[in-house]
């Protein structure tokens, strides 16, 4: 019997508001059999949300819906599927005008669209919930592609599953097929967030031309095995370091836990391919947990921000005079939350105004506008001329705005009505895979390599021998620490402990730290709880997605072996 030949699954949006251009580069670029665009994240599902409010024909990506001007012609022409969880809240409404932008432009598809994940109205979620979403697996994609769809529109899925659903279709996968299925998930996985499987957000960026890297695609193979690469001539690279860095991104221990199936990243291995080309074998599975992740988003109350700048001497004084000028006002009327954060930017006798210069951040919360709003402008504007010398603030105080919150619960994957429905609008459910019990554990830290032999040391960056990616999960940020050679990976796995950790980065202090071994990608994995507060949209921190914890990580100093510099 010959083997199915393999399926070719390309990306052409990482987030809503990724390269307009990217999906008619990938139509026109090479070869393709399914494209795939990721519009939904945590903060999006809050500002779908908030578009819901004012039009309940709308919450979807409207950017998608645009790019399909061109796009849907092109995909037609050329055979390619399109599968996007651009639907966001509204799956159907997005499925209905992308049939009317069809028969405007004459080009006759097929749509369908998943539904069933929308669960804000099956239970109480409490006080001022405005989104409720299940992360439903691509089973729902697979049977509308199996009904002939050429374009599938759902709504909160896991990013993987908008290759897992394809690939089960292409390939003819049950949900027994664990192995097979674990790779299409990790192949999702770095697809999931566009250019940066091909050099962006790369910690060694300097070593390829990334100023308009290409998106990634990936050949897939019956055995879930895959190749990720990007089309011919296209900017950017796709090597084993740019595959690991995105395989640790928004992960955390061994196991990846998903509606279709658990992946064991902990046996992913990465090989080169060829030019811009890396193999990924190895992924085994088990099966998914009996839950679903349901995302609940919320208005958490509402935030004003002041950035006062402290120039020249005397900066601790400066920063000290403020907030004693602040505290009259607060006695008044103190909002629910004040922080302030002083950020030491200035540097001594600096040529150049803005280097001897540093930052004092206040950030203010409360339940209600007024806490924060015109009371808390008005203050910081009146210390104008009766302040510290030189004072100025990076922009004109405003009068506050909307928050938002994220949490996360779990629901049985039985209670989620997950539904396909069809190109010709018949709706078929789709069950959940049968229960299975209770995975083998996995230990954390064990085994660690043999060290690397004593010698001399130098005081260096880490980001020297390590790269870095880091982002967020709700309120708890990750951390992927990688090496290139076996000497490296020797002593990293031994010198980069959670106490060494927390001790380059002391903001981590106080929150729970796990660390977990990758060995066969040479990584660490780290996982702060809580360092993000209540998620991005809380913006609880400077960095409100941790985007740059990692690049920070690498820019402290620590005793290197020579040999590896």
């Amino acid at each position: 019997m010959t083997a199915p030949r393999p399926l070719v699954v390309g990306n052409a949006s990482g987030f809503y508001g990724d390269r307009f251009d990217a999906l008619r580069e990938m139509l026109t670029g090479g070869p393709l059999d399914v494209l795939t665009g990721d519009y939904l994240a945590e903060l999006t599902m809050l500002i779908l949300g908030r578009d819901r409010l004012k039009d309940p024909g709308l919450g979807y990506a409207k950017t998608f819906l645009a790019q399909l001007e061109e796009g849907l012609g092109l995909a037609a022409g050329r055979g390619v599927k399109i599968v996007t969880n651009a639907g966001g809240l509204n799956p159907a409404g997005l499925a209905r005008r992308i049939g009317e932008l069809a028969e405007r432009v004459g080009v006759p598809v097929r749509v369908a669209h998943v539904a069933g994940d929308d669960l804000l109205g099956e239970r109480d979620w409490g006080a001022g919930v405005l989104t409720a979403n299940a992360y439903l697996g691509g089973a729902g994609i697979a049977a509308c592609l199996r009904a002939g769809a050429d374009v599938v529109v759902t709504g909160r899925v896991t990013d993987a599953a908008l290759v897992t659903g394809p690939a089960t279709a292409h390939f003819g996968w049950t949900a027994a097929d664990l192995d097979p299925l674990a790779g299409a998930v990790v192949a999702g996985h770095v697809l999931e967030c566009g250019a940066q499987a091909t050099g962006g957000n790369y910690s060694f960026f300097h070593e390829h031309d990334v100023r308009h890297p290409g998106f990634p695609l990936a050949e897939i193979h019956a055995d879930g095995s895959a190749v990720i690469t990007k089309h011919p001539g296209t900017g950017g690279a796709v090597t084993v370091g740019t595959v690991t860095a995105q395989l640790l991104y928004e992960t955390s221990g061994p196991r990846y836990p998903g509606p279709d199936v658990t992946a064991r990243l902990d046996t992913a291995r990465l090989t080169p391919d060829g030019p811009d080309r890396v193999r990924i074998s190895g992924v085994r599975g088990e099966a998914p947990p009996p839950t679903l992740k349901v995302g609940l988003t919320r208005m958490g109350g509402f935030r004003n921000e002041v950035v006062f700048v402290l120039t020249g001497l005397d900066v601790e004084a400066k920063a000290r005079l403020v907030r004693e000028q602040f505290e009259a006002v607060f006695a008044k009327a103190r909002p629910a939350e004040v922080r302030w954060t002083l950020a030491r930017t200035d540097r001594a006798d600096a040529p150049v105004q803005e280097e001897a210069s540093a930052l004092l951040r206040l950030v203010v919360r409360d339940p209600a506008p007024e806490a924060v709003g015109r009371a808390v402008s008005a203050a910081a504007v009146e210390l104008a001329l009766s302040g510290y010398p030189g004072f100025h603030v990076t922009a004109p105080p405003g009068k506050g705005a909307p928050y938002g919150v994220f949490q996360a619960e779990y629901v049985d994957a039985g209670d989620v009505p997950h539904t396909a429905v069809l190109p010709d609008g018949m709706c078929v459910p789709v069950l959940p895979p049968s229960p299975a019990g209770a995975p083998a554990p996995v230990p954390t830290e064990g085994p660690l390599p043999p060290p690397l032999p004593a010698g001399p040391t130098r005081r260096a960056p880490l980001g020297l021998v390590a790269g870095a990616r880091s982002g967020d999960k709700g309120g708890s940020a990750n951390v992927g620490v990688w090496v290139r050679t076996d000497d490296a990976w020797r002593w990293l796995a031994h010198e980069l402990t959670v106490a060494r950790f927390v001790a380059l980065l002391p903001e981590t202090a106080g929150f729970a730290v796990e660390r977990h071994l990758l060995p066969n990608l040479r990584a660490l994995n780290f996982t702060v709880d809580g360092l993000l507060g209540d998620g991005v949209a809380s913006q609880a921190r400077f960095d409100p997605q941790a985007k740059a914890v990692g690049e920070w990580l690498r820019s402290r100093h620590l005793e290197i072996p020579e040999v590896l510099l």
